[in-house]
């Protein structure tokens, strides 16, 4: 494995340095300051101080920076082999790999189904924690929770959507390991979006908009201080809870609340590129059509629909809404258009917040069962039903 400590590297030429202008200021060869941004070696603890002042961070910012490794070629080797074998011997070479594996899975979510992401993330979960169980340097092990934290998360937001969002156990009791894991290796970025989904669990599975809005809220409370896309994301939540319970005042607050985020957001804000204006739209189509104004749903649908074409799954979910808020106008022949598009992006992915739309469109349609539009509507959500 190769690997780079890029946010080290990135730091020294924020402050000015090339790696020779600062090897020269600490008095090191420069050689040794392209081993420490290769992973291969970190100062010692004599120098640390002076390089610490020479970079403008914190002690703690440092080792941070010394802690985040990045792989540049992550094919597996008997390293990650040998690391299976003899859990103590893993190292934040090991951790990088990990993660780099994860980030390649959570990248395939919205273009696969997820059955068929279901089996590699279960595996990599199984190592992430495996390997965090037998840590011994203290270092690896925090590093490891931060990646078991993102690895239950998404496997919780995976079994979910292969339990078409009928189970709400299996996925409740990974996010809740995500919490504890990003609490000991205090990520309140993780813990805040864990929370989140959570959250997504009593909105959308226990229909209990009360307590979806309460977790988002704390879902919010938790990331205020680190990330504003996180924090406006979980208001979109909030806002959504409240839709739920007919609150419009409440709902509208809670959308001009996520709004403001926007202007908050600053560039290390890891969750900013989850946290976009479609995603915004999204969410306040959705509001409108729960508030019974599909008049008013409809054009943020329509935009947004278009705007995530590359987002299959998130598609599915809006073009469902937006059936919907055609049907509620009496908008059929619009409708039926839609809702083919709604369960051709089902069929791609399975998405279980997509799936659930169709089959909620699909009821509002019986009422006009006997026309030919209708059967053959019907007649695809049949076969989605037996896949």
């Amino acid at each position: 494995m190769t690997a780079k400590r890029v946010r080290l590297a990135r730091r020294r030429k924020a402050t000015g340095f090339t790696q020779e202008g600062l090897a020269e200021f600490l008095g090191v060869e420069r050689s040794t300051v392209g081993r420490w941004e290769s992973a291969e070696t970190e100062p010692q603890a004599w120098l640390r101080p002076k390089l610490a002042r020479a970079l403008k961070v914190s002690s703690e910012e440092l080792q941070a920076l010394f802690d985040d490794v990045t792989l540049t070629q992550s094919h597996p080797s008997e390293r990650m082999t040998y690391a299976l074998e003899n859990p103590a011997s893993a190292d934040l070479m090991v951790v990088a790999y990990l993660h780099e594996q994860l980030r390649k899975v959570d990248e395939a979510y919205d273009q696969e189904a997820s059955t068929a992401l279901l089996g590699r993330a279960g595996q990599l979960h199984g190592q992430v924690r495996f390997l965090r169980e037998n840590a011994v340097n203290p270092r690896v092990r925090r590093a490891l929770y931060e990646v078991e934290a993102d690895s239950a998360t998404f496997m919780g937001q995976l079994v979910w959507d292969v339990s078409q969002r009928r189970d709400h156990r299996a996925p409740l009791g990974y996010f809740r390991e995500a919490v504890d894991a990003a609490r000991h290796a205090r990520d309140p970025s993780t813990e805040s979006y864990a929370t989140l989904r959570m959250s997504f669990v009593a909105l959308y599975g226990e229909k209990n908009p009360v307590l979806g809005v309460t977790l988002a809220e704390e879902a919010a409370e938790v990331a205020k201080l680190v990330s504003p896309s996180l924090t406006g994301l979980s208001l979109l939540h909030v806002a959504e809870g409240h839709a739920m319970t007919g609150a419009l005042n409440e709902c509208e607050d809670a959308l001009r609340r996520a709004e403001a985020q926007f202007d908050r957001a600053h560039p290390d804000d890891v969750a900013a590129p989850y946290y976009t204006v479609n995603e915004f739209n999204r969410l306040a189509g959705s509001c409108y059509l729960f508030l019974a104004l599909p008049e008013r749903a409809e054009p943020i649908l329509r935009m947004t629909s278009r705007a995530l074409a590359s987002k299959k799954k998130s598609q599915a979910i809006v073009l469902g809404n937006l059936t919907l808020a055609l049907i509620r106008q009496g908008k059929l022949d619009e409708a039926a258009g839609v809702m083919h598009h709604t369960i051709d992006a089902v069929e791609l992915t399975r998405g279980g917040g997509g799936l659930n739309l169709a089959f909620s469109a699909g009821r509002e349609l019986r009422q006009w069962r006997d026309e030919p539009w209708a059967q053959e509507i019907n007649d695809r959500l049949l076969a989605l039903m037996a896949i």
